[in-house]
């Protein structure tokens, strides 16, 4: 450290941003005896991560063994190499390599614990798992975590209406993003600092050692002995950025949380040596229209299809989320946006597992980001489709509700079409006859999860260079660096997963450093 630096903070390890990887990595700092401080622009902990589900996909690891659930490294290796090929080779082998001793070593927490959930495998090919390897966090007792839940952000539904957490147990993304926070804080070596921005990386010969913030107390240089781990999300909230790198969507489709996962980290790194890849890329997923303007993440189709602006059906409507957004991006002009046409048979509502943002049918209705008519007549004229193309559309899909095989798109076929299919409906559960009026239409778009894109780093998350090299003492993790999977989204919580994995991997790199 230079003489004529003057510091506001000292501190082994500092973590910009709240997500899974970026806690995952604190707590792993926080619990080797490294003084950490998690640095967050919001006011509240968790960004996305909050809002998901909170499938982890970890592959091989003692949940999938205490649930009975047989797998392997050797699987889950086997299964990734054919979807991804010769992409990120090293890095693949280190997550499947560590997954397991990451999951052993958290759960050893008394605050962590996790459970297994069947979830398939988004693709069909060798090692596949139909039952999948994800596994979640137990639900958190509110008296378990106590205050600190008021810090961890809400579920979206509540936080997007700008309220708190419902009562009861903290489940999904909260309860993974609350259990990373009691560990941490149990550890007495993390401190927290919300609504404070990261706005440049500190360099000295070449070698990351601070960050300079702007905070509740104003600008601030704050120190890092051993490394600066950047886990700040993506660049999905920034519209300037989506056009430059020529990520499809929009900002005001994508879920992040309002405020956060404009690019910061991915910036500051770029000024300091860093290299961007697979920036046109994100965790595409189907969005339905909200009378907000802003999207809920649709999937798990029960029924109903799926109309382009043509008035034509044009894919598997029960695709894993992430294929059926590549399916909509490659067409954008005819299916950005489209309709989701369905029927009464689900009570009036969209026949899936979506997020609602506590938007009833009535409000959709209201809004028009849904119509609804008493003929599939009247439906086309209110939704501007080709009646005679809307009408061919539904009988031919009718006929292969009636015959139990979709010719044109073989939906129900793959075990995850049939995962979120009501089993009452038959020969086919996945395909359901759209017959029973009145109609229903949801404006559809190109939603996401997050981007994908950004910064190059090696097997243990370090920051790379144009070179291939490493700057020294930086990190990256979860969407702010470039995912390991590439263009595929290999199975349920792939995101979380891996952030929290690589996390895991960038501070245990750095311990020899502090030691010696």
């Amino acid at each position: 450290m230079s003489k004529n630096q003057v510091w506001d903070g000292e501190f082994d390890v500092i973590v910009v941003g709240s997500g899974a990887g970026a806690m995952a990595g604190a707590y792993s700092a926080a619990k080797r005896g490294l003084k950490t401080v998690v640095v967050e622009k919001t006011k509240l902990l968790g960004g996305a991560s909050a809002y998901a589900g909170a499938s982890c996909w970890l592959p091989a690891s003692q949940v999938q063994e205490r649930f009975a659930v047989e797998d392997s490294s050797t699987e889950a290796l086997t299964y990734l190499t054919s979807l991804l090929g010769d992409h990120e080779v090293e890095r693949r082998e280190a997550f499947v390599k560590t997954a397991p001793e990451f999951v052993a070593e958290f759960e050893e927490d008394p605050a962590i614990e996790f459970k297994f959930i069947a979830f398939p495998d988004y693709f069909a090919g060798p090692g596949r798992k139909d039952v999948g390897r994800s596994v979640m966090p137990e639900d958190l007792p509110r008296e378990q975590i106590g205050d600190l839940a008021d810090i961890v952000r809400p579920r979206v539904e509540e936080d997007r209406h700008g309220n708190g957490h419902e009562d009861g147990p903290l489940t999904a993304g909260q309860a993974l993003i609350g259990r990373l926070l009691l560990a941490y804080t149990n550890t007495g070596n993390g401190a927290v600092c919300l609504e404070t921005a990261l706005t440049e990386l500190i360099t000295e010969n070449d070698k990351v050692v601070g960050i300079v913030v702007q905070g509740p107390e104003g600008v601030q240089r704050l120190h890092a002995e051993v490394g600066v781990i950047l886990g700040a999300g993506g660049f999905e909230a920034n519209n300037e950025m989506r056009q430059e790198f020529g990520a499809p969507g929009a900002a005001e489709w994508t879920m992040a949380p309002d405020g956060a996962n404009i690019g910061t980290g991915i910036r500051a790194a770029e000024a300091v040596g860093g290299v961007v890849d697979l920036m046109d890329e994100a965790w595409w997923a189907p969005g339905s229209v909200q009378p907000s303007g802003q999207t809920a993440f649709a999937l798990g189709f029960r029924g109903g299809i799926w109309v382009d602006t043509n008035g034509q059906r044009f894919a598997n409507e029960s695709l894993p989320y992430d294929q059926m957004g590549r399916v909509l991006a490659n067409a954008a002009a005819q299916r950005i946006p489209s309709w989701f046409i369905f029927d009464s048979k689900f009570g009036g509502d969209m026949p899936g597992i979506q997020r609602p943002m506590n938007t009833s049918p009535e409000e959709h209705l209201a809004a028009g980001t849904w119509v609804k008519a008493d003929t599939l007549a009247e439906l086309s004229e209110l939704t501007n489709l080709p009646a005679d193309a809307l009408n061919a559309s539904v009988e031919r899909f009718n006929g292969f509700a009636a015959s139990g095989v979709d010719v044109d798109f073989h939906r129900g076929e793959d075990a995850y079409d049939l995962f979120f299919a009501d089993p009452s409906y038959g020969p086919n559960p996945a395909l359901v006859a759209i017959e029973q009026g009145p109609y229903y239409a949801a404006r559809m778009v190109l939603a996401d999860l997050g981007t994908k894109g950004g910064l190059r780093v090696d097997k243990d998350s370090r920051v790379l260079t144009k070179d291939g090299n490493a700057i020294e003492g930086l990190y990256a993790v979860g969407n702010t660096s470039a995912s390991f999977s590439g263009r595929f989204y290999p199975g349920p919580g792939t995101p979380l997963g891996s952030a929290m994995v690589f996390a895991y991997r960038a501070v245990k790199s750095m311990i020899p450093a502090k030691v010696s």
